[in-house]
């Protein structure tokens, strides 16, 4: 693999932007487009990114397989955790109303928690993928 300086200098300036931009997009996914899907394949793509540049190795250290597989069900727990709160009130499912007392609030927490469990999945299952594909070709 050639090291070359320009290349590392630059991923290692920009990674943080990308980590920021990701949460920007998570975060504004309440009042625009965004949410979970795009940031969780921005937070990917900066794994990926980094495992281009600095190799496989950097790219587990900073996203370990282990953690990598148990982030596609953390998600998924996350998601149909905040669904299941709804049913075992009585409500239905994704029924926010139980998260607060104000129905606003309940509804801006439900879906960032939504969205979150969303991320965490969609980065976890790209990554995955990444990961997969490189070990193959070895």
């Amino acid at each position: 693999m050639n090291m070359d300086l320009i290349l590392r200098v630059g991923t290692k300036l920009i990674v943080p932007f990308i980590l920021l931009f990701a949460l920007y997009v998570q975060f504004h996914g309440d009042y625009g487009p965004g949410g979970g899907f795009p940031a969780g394949v921005i937070s990917a793509g900066m794994v990926i990114l980094v495992a281009i540049t600095f190799g496989l190795g950097t790219a587990k250290r900073l996203a370990p397989q282990a953690m990598v597989e148990r982030m596609v069900p953390a998600g998924l727990l996350i998601f149909a955790g905040v669904g299941m709160l709804g049913l075992l009130t009585g409500s239905n499912y994704l029924d926010y109303s139980i998260l607060s007392h104000d129905s606003a609030r309940a509804h801006e927490f439900g879906i960032l928690l939504v969205e979150l469990g969303v991320l965490v999945t969609v980065a976890g299952t790209m990554i995955a993928l990444f990961y997969a594909f490189v070990e193959r070709g070895r």
